[in-house]
């Protein structure tokens, strides 16, 4: 028998350098350095003497012989996975209700994606959405109203677990023809004159207040609205400015429909954990949902970094 080189391990890799589009977050995705991740593909191009991508591409563009080892990889790789869950399930009779509480009102553009996945690859597990946007989702997860929740704090008083996503710049959006514009980026001072738009949340859930404008003292005048393309109309309308996640903004950025700026010269950077209560965080399928989470958002959102 002909013995290869070819592991799991660089078929993953392979198809994780095509589904993120470069080293650094197919790297993230598998939880390696890029280093590591580089050196395990020389290896097996030095094997057999072939190119497997080519350098400095973006995204990467596959030899010949990369896109040979992508369709192996494609017919290896899922069916691995799916074995693995059903060795799982066979030794556990995995079933159960994954009830999901959000805090924030941006959140479905990715959770929704990754709900799609999970949903195939674990069809067994009854997944619902606890209605309604929750100032206090942690309190469902002690109450029994949730399974799991989207937060934004890492509290380690909370009595639960917490498991890392991902992290996401926010942005200032404003008028197009908005004066502040000139500027490279808004810090504190920039706000305190203007009418801030947010969603109707505590102040201690907006990452602007909590982060920049609390501490240096800065109340501007305030205006909500739940929906945020609403947020987006007051802001070309020249009603106010803004803070969302660049990941929620960017194709209405792109459509030159309103203007971004750094919050800060060093940016404002917010955070999101899943939290499940202990007795939770052993179940497969929690595990499954958060990778799942982590690898859908950093696939389909390049503004997002993964915890």
């Amino acid at each position: 028998m002909t013995r290869t080189p070819i592991e799991l391990r660089h078929l993953q890799t392979l198809l994780a350098l095509r589904d993120t589009g470069n080293v650094s977050r197919a790297a993230q995705w598998l939880h390696l350095t890029q280093s590591a991740l580089s050196h395990q593909i020389k290896a097996l191009e030095d094997f057999y003497g072939l190119p497997l991508f080519v350098r400095k591409s973006a995204p990467p563009s596959f030899t010949p012989a990369g896109k040979r080892l992508l369709e192996l990889a494609e017919q290896v790789v899922p069916s691995v996975e799916a074995a693995g869950r059903d060795l799982v399930r066979l030794a556990q009779g995995t079933r159960g209700t994954l009830r999901i509480a959000v805090e924030c009102h941006t959140c479905f553009d990715w959770l929704m994606p990754a709900m799609d996945v999970f949903r195939a690859r674990w069809p067994e597990i009854e997944l619902d959405i606890v209605s309604g946007f929750h100032a206090d989702p942690i309190g469902l997860l002690h109450q029994d109203r949730a399974d799991l929740a989207i937060v934004s704090e890492y509290d380690p008083d909370e009595a639960v677990d917490h498991h890392p996503l991902f992290s996401f710049q926010m942005v200032a959006l404003l008028a197009n023809d908005h004066p502040l514009c000139a500027k490279p980026f808004l810090d504190a001072e920039d706000f305190r004159a203007e009418t801030l738009i947010t969603y109707p949340v505590p102040d201690d859930m907006l990452d602007l207040m909590r982060q920049v404008l609390i501490p240096a003292g800065i109340e501007p005048a305030r205006r909500t609205t739940e929906l945020t393309v609403a947020i987006l109309q007051l802001v070309a309308s020249r009603r106010g400015l803004a803070a969302l996640p660049l990941w929620a903004v960017s194709g209405y950025l792109e459509r030159r429909y309103v203007t971004a700026r750094p919050i800060t010269r060093a940016g404002l950077t917010g955070k999101l954990y899943a939290a499940t209560l202990p007795a939770l965080s052993g179940k497969p399928y929690i595990g499954e949902f958060v990778a799942v989470m982590r690898e859908t958002s950093l696939m389909n959102f390049p503004e997002i970094e993964l915890l």
